[in-house]
């Protein structure tokens, strides 16, 4: 598998992610944001939210999500990247916080392509 750089994931336009991205303190929130100003086509995910301006799973979003920011605790990340396994979701953007050996141990044995890094840091490149 070819190592991808953070830089290059924004070669791909079809986002989404996870995290705390109603609450405009948290970085999931800026993340999202972000993107959106960057004309990309993302949308948030948060699986312990109820509220109509944001997805609990990846599956009900209407497109197919070709780069997912993960920026939640390891605990709910692991299984998001189970459930983006099951969608053939294969690139992963690691937010500094929500990585784990084992998330990343997944990412390895299932062929998610998994970089640490930070999508805002990236975005101010361009």
């Amino acid at each position: 598998m070819i190592k991808l750089k953070a830089n290059e994931l924004l070669n791909y336009k079809n986002w989404v992610v996870v995290g705390d991205v109603l609450n405009q303190s948290k970085y999931a929130y800026k993340i999202l944001l972000s993107l959106k100003i960057s004309e990309f086509n993302v949308v948030g995910v948060n699986p312990s939210v109820e509220n109509k301006s944001v997805y609990n799973r990846l599956s009900d979003v209407p497109y197919n999500v070709e780069v997912l920011d993960l920026c939640i605790n390891p605990y709910k990340g692991i299984k998001i990247l189970k459930e983006a396994h099951s969608l053939k979701i294969n690139k992963v953007l690691i937010q500094p916080g929500a990585g784990s050996p084992e998330i990343l141990q997944f990412c390895k044995i299932n062929g998610i392509h998994a970089i640490e890094g930070c999508a805002l840091i990236e975005l101010s490149k361009i």
